[in-house]
């Protein structure tokens, strides 16, 4: 509002050195005074800094919720300003414009700034002439140095009026005047103006909220000396609030174990308790402290849940006045709130003592809002803590929102929320959670049982709902996956398929996850029996279908048994391909690893093997399950890698226990058994017992590729080549095979070739193993094949295709050594012991010294000695420690 000088004689008011208001009461001093800081004050620089701008703005606003710091944090940089400031606290007797300005003035002469003689005091409380504003900015406007004005408690006018008189005189006073106004609300000043033109310091409650580490430092001037993490967590929970530090603070000292007490004190008991309920609760009318303390019940609301908790429609106009107010309402943003944390402990306290029994009826109101409007993970929350089963179990299955249990409620929430599900109960939507809350820990004995349980309880109509019947289905077939049992799987997939077009395609819409799911079941368990091209379509439309929040979780499972029937297929670059997608699409979700069930790694953990990076292999499975994983397809999948990787590390006996332990399941699975058996004849292999190999793939060999090449090298290691060529030549058979079994079946053809004495198709076949063996860097198959390739190899036409990748780049000073098929060609691989003896050749040790370290005799170490010359190609010790480094076997 403009006002205007109108040259009117201004009335006679009070002379300015009366000392008494306009009603006749003396200036109470304390009211122009800095408020004193206590000893346990911590100055904060970044704050003070801050506050410096207020000297370049004409306002500035200090705004903060009741005990944030504000009054200290002006006071103390008032202080120590070293010019004109006045200090003006209001309270509730301060009230209407001629009060005000009474105040205002005497405030400018407490601060040795007198206004002129022409200038009095308002004569009445109620109105101020708009002559003496005129002339009060008129001298202001015209001063050397700026007047630092601070008005403390501004939230307690509440007079429009003066609000406007008082921007009037700020206006006009220009440079004259900085005005700084201490406020728990947002000033009815025009803001947004001053905001515009850059004239406005602002200092907000999150700004006044103390870090960790300025924690640490407000604790020890209490004399309470903590770690960060300690203070970091007491941060968290007041949010940075001063007041709460300080009287958590007060509270500790007097505690034997403060950091104890700290860490675990009652917020709805003792002195933050009282602060809050007296400064923030009683200082609202009934309906607002009704309304506080039934929203505590919640951790974010909106108007209309608030309204719900009531049973008024006042809600909205109430948070928004308690938000402007900093009375611990914080705008959580698109029109929801949230309760500052201690303040929410401290009105659930005062709820329970207040209305015993009230609590569960407002969790129970909540949780059917939240139910209408499709919030899950809130509505079970307040259902579970009004401890109302049926109906949480009721909702999940009649609005197919089961699946959700499994994708879309965070880690561990589930066993929360239905741990207190006790007893048993005739309801089949009860048994239906209760199966998928023990599926989802895997327990499926405790899974079946309620599903059995939920199968022969009739619905309270009679008639089980397609709803509930879908639900029963995805849970079987999870049951079915467990179980190792492709059965259950195929039979839900056809209920399905039959259920659908009973339900409403809105709610079908709304749950893509459920679809999602299931396809993932039936998928992995057509991969635990075999039949990759079903499990293939299957997984397939997964990552095909929506692409949402809900459906993310499938969809990186999907990935990684894709991956896995690449890897089992020959296709390792494939099978990789497919992890690292799924590792983008969990980061673009955000999603915290690890990620899916872990057959991802083991794939990767495959993989690196392939490639002959053994320590990457065995860190990857580090991470896994392992085989005592409740998924038989990560089970089986583990204990392939470990023992594989064991065998590599020449840990005959430890792999072939690991092969030989059983994977739980309902049904055989043919690639499990398999790959076990080919891990048993790869031991026996290395211990030169091709006959014993052979019994132990006897029941695979014609069936699975992997373990028909297995056979093949058996039958060739016994002499007999021209079996060994005749199982190969029975592959195509099957289809065409990757690299990952390509391959080695070329090498097994390479090197019957070359002991039947035709060395130009052993080069030839050679050839098309190491091209296809490059694009998949599969160094192990070569690396594994024996001695008989070094020769090969050392041909210039060989090791170009090999150089690179396989064995290093021709040197550019000479060739390799005389004698030896050069420094990087792949030779037999070394066994355990070997590998240990070499690595204390590398240390320089003795024969005799590597003999006490190993507690062998010396000529069993000579004997392994030979041996590493042997397979290296040399004749020295230190030949022996350099070619080992080059092939990075040390």
């Amino acid at each position: 509002m403009e006002v205007e000088d109108t040259g009117d004689e201004l009335p006679r008011g009070v002379p300015l050195g009366g000392g008494a208001d306009p009603l006749g009461d003396p200036f109470l001093r304390t009211r122009f005074a800095l408020p004193g800081r206590p000893g346990t004050f911590l100055r904060r620089d970044r704050l003070v800094e801050h506050l410096g701008q207020a000297l370049r703005t004409p306002l500035t606003l200090v705004n903060g919720s009741a005990g944030a710091g504000k009054t200290l944090l002006v006071a103390d940089w008032a202080a120590n300003l070293g010019q004109p400031l006045a200090w003006l606290t209001l309270d509730a007797e301060v009230e209407g414009p001629g009060m005000f300005w009474a105040h205002l003035l005497q405030a400018l002469n407490a601060g040795g700034v007198p206004p002129p003689t022409a200038i009095d005091l308002p004569a009445d409380a109620t109105r101020v002439h708009h002559t003496l504003l005129s002339r009060l900015a008129w001298e202001l406007a015209g001063r050397d140095r700026p007047v630092v004005l601070v008005v403390d408690e501004f939230d307690r006018m509440t007079d429009p009026e003066v609000a406007r008189q008082l921007e009037f005189v700020l206006r006009h006073a220009r440079r004259g005047l900085r005005l700084v106004l201490v406020s728990r609300t947002e000033p009815l000043l025009p803001l947004h103006r001053y905001r515009l033109t850059g004239e406005m310091t602002e200092i907000r409650d999150a700004e006044l909220a103390f870090t960790p580490e300025e924690a640490v430092d407000l604790l020890e001037l209490h004399g309470l000396p903590l770690a960060v993490p300690v203070a970091r967590a007491l941060v968290e929970r007041t949010r940075g609030w001063a007041a709460g530090l300080r009287l958590s603070a007060l509270a500790a000292r007097s505690s034997p174990d403060p950091e104890l007490y700290l860490k675990e004190f009652e917020a709805g008991q003792g002195t933050i308790a009282d602060f809050l309920l007296a400064e923030v609760l009683e200082r609202q009318p009934p309906e607002t402290q009704d309304l506080l303390l039934r929203i505590s019940v919640l951790d974010r609301f909106c108007p209309d849940l608030a309204d719900e908790l009531t049973q008024r429609r006042d809600a909205a106009t109430i948070l928004a006045g308690l938000h402007r107010a900093n009375a611990f309402v914080e705008d959580f943003g698109h029109g929801w709130y949230r309760l500052h944390p201690l303040f929410q402990e401290i009105l659930r306290a005062h709820l329970r003592r207040r209305a015993p029994g009230l609590e569960p009826q407002l969790h129970r109101r909540a949780a059917h809002w939240l139910r209408r409007s499709g919030m899950l993970p809130e509505m079970l929350a307040h259902g579970a803590a009004a401890q109302d089963w049926t109906y949480m179990a009721r909702a999940l299955v009649e609005d197919l929102a089961i699946g959700q249990l499994f994708t879309g409620l965070g880690a561990g929430e589930p066993a929360d929320w239905f741990a207190g599900m006790d007893g048993e109960t005739p309801d089949p939507a009860t048994n239906l959670v209760r199966a998928a809350y023990a599926l989802s820990r895997s327990d499926l004995d405790g899974g079946m049982t309620h599903l059995r349980r939920a199968a022969g309880q009739p619905a309270a109509d009679g008639r089980d709902s397609p709803a509930a019947l879908l639900s029963r289905a995805l849970l079987e077939a999870l049951a079915g996956r467990l179980a190792g049992s492709a059965r259950p799987g195929e039979e839900a997939i056809r209920s399905a398929r039959e259920l659908m077009p009973r339900l409403p395609s809105r709610l079908l819409d709304g749950h893509p996850e459920l679809g999602a799911l299931l396809l993932t079941h039936v998928g992995s368990s057509r991969l635990w029996a075999g039949r990759f091209d079903e499990a293939r379509e299957a997984l397939t439309a997964v990552t095909r279908g929506p692409r949402t929040a809900s459906t993310v979780l499938a969809r990186l499972e999907a990935l990684e048994h894709l991956a896995l029937v690449d890897h089992l297929n020959g296709w390792p670059g494939a099978a990789e391909r497919k992890v690292l997608a799924m590792t983008a699409e969990a980061q673009r979700y955000g999603l915290a690893p690890p990620w899916g069930s872990g057959l991802g790694q083991l794939v990767l953990a495959a993989v690196a093997l392939g490639r002959d990076d053994v320590d990457r292999a065995e860190a990857l499975l580090a991470g896994t399950p392992g085989p005592s994983s409740a998924d038989p397809v990560v089970a089986a999948a583990a204990r392939a890698g470990t023992a594989r990787v064991l065998l590599a590390r020449g840990r005959t006996s430890a792999a072939l226990a690991v092969a030989a332990r059983a994977v739980p399941a309902t049904d055989v699975s043919p690639w499990a058994e398999g790959h076990a058996a080919m891990v048993l004849a790869e031991a026996h292999l290395a211990e030169g017992r091709p006959d014993a190999a052979l019994e132990a793939l006897r029941e695979f060999a014609a069936d699975q590729p992997p373990c028909t090449v297995g056979a093949a090298r058996a039958h060739l290691a016994a002499g007999d080549t021209r079996t060994a060529v005749h199982l190969l030549d029975g592959l195509a058979a099957h289809g065409r095979s990757g690299p990952g079994v390509a391959v080695p079946a070329a090498l097994v053809r390479a090197q019957a070739a070359a002991l039947e004495g035709d060395p130009a198709t052993a080069r030839r076949l050679l050839a098309q193993a190491l091209v296809d063996g490059r694009r998949e860097e599969l160094k192990r198959a070569f690396r594994s094949t024996g001695p008989w390739i070094g020769p090969f190899l050392a041909e210039p036409a060989l090791r170009a295709l090999a150089a690179g990748w396989l064995v290093p780049d021709p040197e550019p000073h000479g060739g390799p050594e005389q004698g030896g098929p050069g420094p990087g060609a792949p030779l037999e691989e070394l066994s355990g012991r070997e590998r240990e003896v070499l690595e204390r050749l590398a240390r320089a040790m003795s024969t005799e010294d590597i003999a006490a370290d190993l507690y062998v005799s010396v000529n069993t170490v000579k004997t392994h000695l030979k041996s590493v010359y042997r397979k290296l190609s040399v004749h020295r010790r230190n030949d022996a420690v350099r070619r080992a480094r080059e092939l990075r076997l040390l």
